[in-house]
C-alpha cells in the first residue's frame, strides 16, 4: 500500500494491509466552490485511488512534479484494491467525509452525483481545461449535462498473454478473436502441457465485462436507457453455465486465486492468459515481472458483432464538500490534462483522453503496444453503453463475488442467478 509519510517523501509498502492504508485516509471539509485561489495559502488535499504498486509509484512521481509546481499544495495519497476502495467510499459518503479528489469510475456516476456528493466541475472551470477532450469522452463524466468527472484515458477489453510462460510450455499463443469454446480449448492445452503448474487462464464468466461483451455482440447491453437490466435470468444462467468446462480443471482454481489476492493469477505467473482492460498492460508487466506480454482480441461468438467499446470508466472527481475546490481543480487538471501525466503514466490509466496529456506521452514500448492493440480491434468497437444505472458498481461487485462463489463450489449457478436478481431488484427498485 502507499501513503504519504512525514515530510515530502514517499514510501511504498506492499506489506501494509488494505485496512491500514485506508485508515490513513483523511476526510474532506465542507466548503463551497467558486472562490479565489490563493497561491500563498498552504493547502493539504486528500487524494485516493485503487490499483497496484506500479500505479502507486507513478502517482508518487506525478505528485512530486505537481508539488514542485505548486509548493503550497501538499497531496496526501492512499490506495487499495478495487473492492475495498468502494466500500471505504460508501462509508465516507454516509459520514460526510469523502476525499478532496479521488480516482472515480463512471459506473458510480449516478450513485454519487445524484445525491450531490460530487462537485460540478464547471464551478471551478477556470482551473480545468475542458477543451482538451473530445465531446464523446467528456460526456462519459456528465449526468444530465453537468460535468462531474473527467476521464484519465480510455481502454478496450483484451486478452493478455505471458509470452515466456507459453514458450516454456511449448504452446502456440492464443490468436485472439476465436469463439469462447475455442479459447477454452486453448486454455486446456496450456494447462495440460504444464501439468497444472501454469493454467491456461481464469474463468472468464466471473467478470461482468465478459457477459457484457456477449450481450453486445448480440445487439444488447447489460442495462437499458430506462435503468433496467437488459438481460433475463435464463441468459445469465446460460452464461455462467458456459464456464463449467473451464472450472473443471482448465482454469486456475478459485481457491488459489483467493490465496494470492489481490494479485491476479496472471500477475502471479500462475496463468498464461487473462482478460481485462488494455490499460492493465503496464501493471501486469510490473506484477508478473514478465519480459513481454502480448495483447490479443477477446473471444467472440457472433461474426461481425460490435461487442467492444471505448471505455473511459477510469475518471477523476472532486467531492462537493471539499474546503479547497480551486486547489483540488488544479490537481485534477494536472492528472487528466498535463503533459507530465502523459509522460509518467503513458497508457496505464487508459489511452490518454485529452490532447494535452497525449502530447506528453511517448508512444513507444508498452504505450505503443496499447495504441497498436486499440487499432487492431477498431472494427469491433461499437457505441458506448447507456450511462450506468444507480448501483451498477455494487451490481458489478455482486456479479464478481457470485462468480467466485460458483468457482469455489459454495453455490450453484441457479442459486447465484436467484441471488443476483434479488440484489438487482433491491438496488434498482
Amino acid at each position: 500500500m502507499f501513503t504519504r509519510m512525514n515530510g515530502r517523501h514517499w514510501l511504498t509498502a506492499a506489506a501494509i494491509t488494505g485496512a491500514a492504508a485506508l485508515a490513513l485516509t483523511g476526510c474532506a471539509g465542507g466548503g463551497d466552490a467558486g472562490g479565489e485561489y490563493d497561491p500563498e495559502e498552504e493547502v493539504t488535499l486528500n487524494f485516493t485511488w485503487w490499483g497496484n504498486d506500479d500505479r502507486a509509484d507513478r502517482y508518487g512521481q506525478l505528485i512530486e512534479a505537481f508539488e514542485a509546481e505548486h509548493p503550497n499544495i501538499t497531496i496526501d495519497g492512499t490506495f487499495t484494491d478495487f473492492p475495498s476502495y468502494w466500500e471505504k467510499r460508501k462509508t465516507e459518503a454516509a459520514g460526510g467525509g469523502l476525499p478532496d479528489v479521488w480516482q472515480f469510475s463512471d459506473s458510480y456516476l449516478r450513485e454519487y452525483a445524484e445525491p450531490g456528493l460530487l462537485l460540478d466541475l464547471e464551478t471551478v472551470g477556470d482551473y480545468i481545461d475542458f477543451d482538451a477532450f473530445d465531446d464523446g469522452l467528456k460526456q462519459t463524466g456528465q449526468l444530465e449535462g453537468t460535468q462531474y468527472s473527467l476521464p484519465t484515458g480510455y481502454s478496450a477489453w483484451a486478452v493478455f498473454l505471458n509470452d515466456k510462460l507459453l514458450a516454456d510450455a511449448g504452446v502456440e499463443p492464443y490468436e485472439g478473436g476465436t469463439s469462447y469454446d475455442e479459447y477454452t480449448e486453448w486454455m486446456a492445452e496450456v494447462t495440460e502441457a504444464t501439468g497444472g503448474e501454469v493454467y491456461g487462464g481464469t474463468d472468464m464468466t466471473q467478470r461482468i465485462q465478459t457477459f457484457e461483451n456477449v450481450l453486445r455482440a448480440q445487439g444488447g447491453n447489460l442495462y437499458t436507457e430506462d435503468g433496467e437490466l437488459g438481460f433475463t435470468e435464463d441468459e445469465l444462467a446460460d452464461f455462467w453455465n458456459s464456464g463449467v468446462e473451464a472450472r473443471d480443471g482448465v482454469a486456475i482454481p478459485q481457491q488459489q486465486l483467493e490465496e494470492i489476492a489481490p494479485i491476479s493469477g496472471f500477475g502471479s505467473n500462475r496463468t498464461a492468459s487473462e482478460a481485462s482492460w488494455s490499460n492493465f498492460l503496464g501493471g501486469y508487466l510490473a506484477d508478473s515481472g514478465a519480459e513481454s506480454v502480448t495483447m490479443v482480441a477477446p473471444p467472440i461468438d457472433e461474426a461481425g458483432g460490435k461487442d467492444l467499446y471505448r471505455q473511459a470508466g477510469l475518471q477523476m472527481a472532486i467531492s462537493a464538500d471539499t474546503e479547497h475546490p480551486e486547489a483540488a481543480a488544479l490537481w485534477l487538471d494536472f492528472v487528466v490534462n498535463s503533459e507530465e501525466a502523459g509522460e509518467v503514466f503513458g497508457t496505464t490509466l487508459g489511452f490518454p483522453a485529452s490532447e494535452t496529456k497525449l502530447a506528453g506521452t511517448t508512444l513507444e514500448g508498452v504505450d505503443a503496444q496499447v495504441a497498436d492493440y486499440l487499432d487492431s480491434v477498431a472494427d469491433r468497437i461499437g457505441e458506448a453503453p447507456p450511462v450506468p444505472v444507480v448501483g451498477y458498481g455494487s451490481l458489478e461487485q455482486t456479479f464478481w463475488d457470485l462468480g467466485k462463489s460458483i468457482g469455489l463450489g459454495a453455490i450453484t449457478v441457479d442459486e447465484a442467478v436467484e441471488q443476483f436478481f434479488a440484489e438487482a431488484k433491491v438496488i434498482l427498485g
